[in-house]
């Protein structure tokens, strides 16, 4: 996909998340989180020290009024625990990166990147820390740097087994996401992601798994998992890429679900089988299909594009006509959604910042590590989404209301027309 850049998931689908925001709520939780590893540390150190009594010395007592920190991102609100010792013997709590000294980087979004991949994927999470922090953050032990990152492991692990026997989804977003990181087990080892729609229009994230390049087995596994928790039926809609192994454990799982084709992966995939003169051509022919105000329109835009480039770029032409139906799927759903359906976006721009700037560590990484660090990016993501457009339109899909482009339809009458009759 050289040469069709991420800036078309912007383009296709709105704009994407605020990345300098992004970046702060994830620093804000990352420093608070080493600063409570730093006191757990603390605390284990004097744990057989007793009073007279029999009682801990050494308790914690509360925190300290909160401050900013100031960081890479911008300055960061943090809360420093106190601890009391009882024995008198003056022991304090001093954490080595609050206050710290900062170096500005030149790129706010480094920090993104640096901070989970490099810091949790690897064993240097005092250089992604000093990224944001500055040279202070040296002073973290290797034992605190362990405590984090088996935090988010645990973090993610309880995630994955909460109960989803009430949850109820009209959209997902489906995609393998390949960081270039080595797992213990594989070099093939990819993120399996869905992000879910709720009933009230607002996203979640429905799974963070991990799976071998993709295959049908690794999301039947995942799907299967979803199911043994409660889920009682997949998602009106599930959009996605078509080179995945997810559709085929789609049918076998929940074979109700209606599939729709990324645009952004197709159309790079369209444009990669062009010559570089057509592509601009061809970019703006595709984007009359995908943004016809009616499916009648979509499908001759569409059957326009295969007439003009048939002849000479046969390859281009059937990558795009394999799946036309599924391609405009969405013309099927209320208008107010159809931004929301043409990408795989709310997963895209989650990850975009790191899909394409990992570099392969000199260690593998824990399955468990592996997992933890895309439950934390994910989950600061969360925090930013928003509804989609037209969350009140939901109930009437839920309540089996077919449509097509605008109006609703039952027995192929729009519902004007019964409610007349």
């Amino acid at each position: 996909m050289s040469k069709f850049t991420e800036k078309a998931v912007v383009g296709l689908s709105g704009a994407g998340l605020g990345l300098d925001e992004l970046v702060r709520q994830g620093a804000r939780q990352v420093i608070q989180q080493a600063i409570e590893a730093e006191l757990a540390e603390l605390m284990e150190r004097f744990a057989n020290v007793k009073t007279l009594h029999g009682q801990r010395a050494v308790v914690r007592n509360g925190y300290l009024p909160e401050r900013e920190v100031l960081t890479a991102a911008g300055p960061i609100p943090v809360k420093v625990p106190k601890v009391r010792d009882r024995s008198g013997s003056g022991v304090k709590f001093n954490s080595s990166i609050v206050p710290p000294y900062v170096r500005k980087s030149p790129r706010v979004s480094a920090a993104l990147p640096w901070l989970y991949l490099k810091g949790i994927s690897t064993g240097d999470m005092g250089e992604a820390l000093r990224v944001l922090l500055g040279d202070d953050a040296k002073g973290l032990s290797a034992n605190v740097v362990s405590r984090l990152k088996a935090q988010w492991a645990e973090e993610h692990v309880a995630s994955s087994k909460r109960d989803l026997s009430k949850s109820r989804y009209v959209y997902w977003w489906v995609d393998g996401i390949h960081t270039g990181l080595r797992s213990e087990n594989s070099d093939g080892q990819c993120l399996l992601v869905i992000i879910g729609v709720r009933p009230d229009g607002s996203k979640e994230r429905v799974a963070i798994g991990d799976g071998y390049l993709e295959t049908k087995a690794s999301w039947l596994d995942l799907l299967l998992d979803l199911k043994a928790r409660g889920l009682q039926a997949g998602p009106l809609l599930a959009v996605g890429d078509g080179a995945m192994g997810f559709w085929a454990a789609l049918e076998e799982v929940f074979p109700v679900t209606r599939g729709q084709r990324c645009w952004f992966h197709k159309m790079g995939n369209v444009l990669n089988a062009l010559p570089e003169s057509q592509q601009a051509r061809a970019k703006a022919d595709m984007q009359a299909i995908w943004m016809a105000a009616t499916s009648a329109e979509a499908y001759t835009a569409f059957d326009r594009f295969v007439l003009v480039y048939a002849a000479k770029y046969p390859k281009a032409t059937e990558t795009l006509k394999k799946d036309r139906d599924s391609l405009l799927a969405f013309y099927d759903f209320r208008a107010e959604h159809w931004q929301h359906l043409r990408t795989t976006n709310a997963i895209e721009s989650t990850f975009a910042t790191v899909r394409h700037r990992t570099t392969r560590t000199r260690n593998c990484v824990s399955r468990p590590t592996f997992l933890g660090l895309a439950f934390k990016l994910i989950e600061e993501a969360e925090k930013t989404w928003r509804r989609i457009n037209g969350p009140e339109k939901i109930k009437l899909l839920l309540d089996g209301i077919a449509f097509k482009d605008v109006e609703a339809v039952q027995d192929d009458r729009p519902v004007q027309q019964k409610l007349a009759a």
